[in-house]
């Protein structure tokens, strides 16, 4: 593949003059209509008939002599015409550089015309819309003038207008400027979601800083990394975390930790006199990193106003939005900005999960029109209970792969809704490409990730960087207005993910997604797979490497290894494998290994299940044997307690269904078996359906055993639970 052309001219040549080979090229397929005239190639003609082959897709070469024949034989999908296009301007190409670059490598010859390349590059890419140059807080505030008056937040019983969020949020940004923050500021923010926040997260890009969120669910040496990390001194908390271990230690070091309370400022409400520039931060995100230590993205106000003017947003307007994601979650960035720079609603969800019955009760309360989901939640409320989201206007979904029919199930149980798929890394401020879907007959086989969005650009390409033809996996990459400014203090990590766009203006950027994708027929990109071992779970972007890192830090151990495996359909988790240093002295057990993992990473991050084993299975080659990694035993305990009553034995069957093991007992604890949140809200679900009563999410998260469930569903009021889902008339069960 790499050899010089030169290398392959003897055998090209026929007789020492030039043209250096005639070629005829034929296609066969087995459909084609008799009046099919060709692909319109000179010297290409199609041959309608098929010989027996095991193979999707035979090539044929044949030295007729005075020329070579080469013959195409395809199935479909394939297109042998595309196949025999291709072909001839390789073909093409290969004499022409053996005229006059000979020492060309075989690879770097391109296989696209350049009609293609046009269509590849700049067609599809054609995304170009005129903006001002404005940042994120000039855009509020100019949404904030033109409608003063209307309803801007609503959390619970609490109601902001625009001009009541502006002034509470220059109170506080004044007062964040006497504290030093100002432009390239980056202020830690742990707060629970609430009005509060919201007027916080503003009033720091007011001030001129940005915001770095901090989860409040994380664990405290989580928090310490993304604090010293940001290098700030200032931390922003509410009443209900200042008496956090974690802020207690930032005190004690003898940083200044400020309680907002944004409803008791005094000041000047005016807007502060700052100027931001849109290449300014606006936030930074910490994501996992591949080196066991999380990164820390940098998005800029440009790339926050460029995503909340997207046209795509005016296909419904965002009238009432839910904000429900965690602040350190990049789809927060949506929910937020979305709607305050358009004139809708925010409406701030209550702390705890969301499920079904939540979505109704805050769409009921609220009129809500606008929602966004994660991939995992979004299948698996379409699978047990699709009109849940009756009067939403749109639902918003993306982070991973999105099955097809539980699109369909949506569209049908709710008409007239809108599904809108999007995809983007948060290296590309939320997302960069997007596909609307509002009839479910409309609804492809594999559901693509859409086009590129408003002066965004999107490549496939191969190892060298060149555009690869329609229908072939590449890697992909992301260019335009959207892209981040790079990773907090990593110019190596900067530089290796943030290349230079050899397609776009002098100077201009492109980000390398580790995605692998193809391009359809109608210009349309489809997700295939990853180039490398991050992994999606639950929407959550998890670099393998991290979580072995922290495995690997349990002074017990001599080995580690964790992979993502999917022993159910639709059921993705993280498995960690451990090997002891001394198994015959070491009273370590798999319990032990997961709560060492619980000190220092998120939840989502932690493994649902880990196997002990004598060595880690390795391959010829001495790496890692990853397809030889057994399966993890969930259902293995020592002894269980057996239910008594009928509604412990359904309840009980109820786990071990959702869980996918044998049996549970009545104190096996629901995560510790594998469970997760999302299938916590396909038990809830299960729950309803066999007991005719409302479980809330957070309740299994609270009391995560049989007991405890049963014990919590005695305390509730029995109601009768709203009627299951069935098909529509004039619809199709999916």
């Amino acid at each position: 593949e790499h050899a010089p052309l030169a290398l392959a001219q003897k055998a090209s040549t026929i007789d020492g003059t030039a043209p250096l080979f005639t070629a005829l090229l034929n296609y066969r397929h087995s459909h084609a209509p008799e009046d099919d005239p060709g692909i319109g190639l000179e010297g290409v003609e199609a041959e309608h008939g098929q010989d027996r082959t095991n193979y999707p897709l035979t090539m044929a070469v044949d030295d007729l002599g005075t020329g070579f024949e080469l013959s195409a034989q395809a199935i479909d999908p394939i297109d042998p015409a595309l196949v025999c296009t291709l072909l001839h301007t390789a073909l093409q190409n290969l004499v022409t550089a053996l005229d006059t670059a000979p020492d060309t490598p075989l690879n770097h010859l391109d296989v696209l015309t350049e009609a293609q390349r046009r269509t590849l590059l700049t067609e599809w890419n054609d995304t170009r819309v005129e903006r001002p140059a404005v940042s994120l807080t000039e855009l509020f505030e100019a949404q904030a003038a033109r409608t003063p008056d209307a309803v801007a937040l609503v959390f619970e019983s609490e109601s902001l207008t625009y001009a009541e969020l502006n002034a509470r949020a220059n109170r506080l940004a004044r007062l964040l400027m006497e504290r030093g923050v100002g432009p390239e500021s980056l202020v830690p923010v742990l707060m629970r979601r609430s009005a509060d926040l919201v007027v916080t997260l503003l009033a720091v890009l007011k001030a001129g800083g940005a915001y770095v969120p901090i989860d409040a669910r994380a664990p405290e040496a989580r928090m310490e990394v993304v604090y010293r990390d940001a290098g700030a001194g200032l931390l922003l908390v509410d009443a209900g975390t200042v008496g956090h271990g974690f802020v207690r230690g930032v005190e004690a070091a003898g940083a200044e930790v400020l309680v907002v309370d944004a409803a008791a400022g005094t000041g000047d409400p005016g807007n502060p006199a700052v100027r931001t520039l849109p290449d300014q931060p606006a936030y930074v995100m910490y994501t996992s990193g591949s080196t066991g230590v999380p990164k820390g993205i940098v998005n800029t106000h440009g790339g926050v106003v460029e995503l909340v003017s997207d046209r795509c947003w005016r296909e419904t307007v965002p009238h009432r939005v839910l904000f429900q994601s965690p602040h350190a979650f990049d789809a927060s960035t949506y929910e937020l900005w979305v709607p305050l720079t358009a004139g809708g609603t925010v409406v701030v969800s209550p702390e705890g999960r969301l499920d079904a019955s939540a979505i109704r009760t805050l769409t009921k309360r609220h009129d809500l029109t606008h929602l966004h989901l994660t991939a995992g939640l979004f299948r698996v409320l379409a699978e047990d209970d699709p009109a849940a989201f009756t009067g939403i206007q749109e639902v918003g979904t993306g982070g991973d792969i999105v099955p097809a029919a539980a699109v369909r199930r949506v569209l049908d149980a709710c008409p007239g809704i809108l599904v809108r798929n999007t995809y983007g890394p948060t290296e590309t401020t939320l997302c960069t490409t997007q596909v609307p879907l509002v009839s479910s007959a409309a609804v492809p086989a594999v559901l693509p990730i859409g086009r590129p969005m408003d002066n965004s650009r999107a490549y496939v390409l191969d190892s060298a960087l060149r555009p690869v033809p329609v229908g072939t996996a590449g890697e992909l990459y992301l260019a335009g207005t959207g892209l981040a400014r790079g990773y907090l203090g990593r110019a190596d990590l900067t530089a290796q993910r943030f290349v230079a766009d050899p397609f776009g203006p002098i100077g201009s950027r492109m980000y390398r997604t580790g995605d692998l994708v193809r391009w359809t027929s109608d210009g349309q990109l489809e997700f295939l797979g990853r180039a490398d071992d991050q992994v999606k779970i639950r929407g959550f972007r998890i670099e393998l490497g991290e979580v072995e890192a922290a495995l690997s830090a349990h002074p017990a151990l001599s080995d580690a290894a964790v992979i993502a495996r999917e022993d159910r359909a639709g059921d993705k988790r993280l498995v960690a494998y451990a090997v002891l240093v001394d198994p015959a002295g070491t009273t370590v057990t798999v319990e032990d290994l997961r709560r060492h993992l619980a000190d220092l990473l998120p939840d989502y991050m932690v493994p649902s299940a880990a196997v002990l084993l004598p060595a880690l299975p390795l391959t010829a080659n001495g790496k890692l044997d990853r397809a030889s990694l057994p399966a993890p035993d969930l259902g293995s305990r020592v002894a269980h307690r057996a239910p008594v009553t009928e509604r412990e034995r359904q309840l009980c069957e109820a786990f071990a269904q959702v869980l996918g093991v044998p049996e549970v007992g009545m104190d096996d604890n629901f995560f510790d078996l594998g469970g997760h949140s999302l299938l916590a809200t396909r038990l809830v679900s299960r729950i309803r359906t066999l007991l005719d009563v409302e479980l809330p999410v957070q309740a299994l998260f609270e009391t995560p055993t049989v007991a405890g469930v049963a014990k919590r569903l005695e305390s509730l009021t029995t109601k009768k639970a709203r009627p299951a889902f069935r098909p529509m008339r004039g619809h199709k069960e999916s």
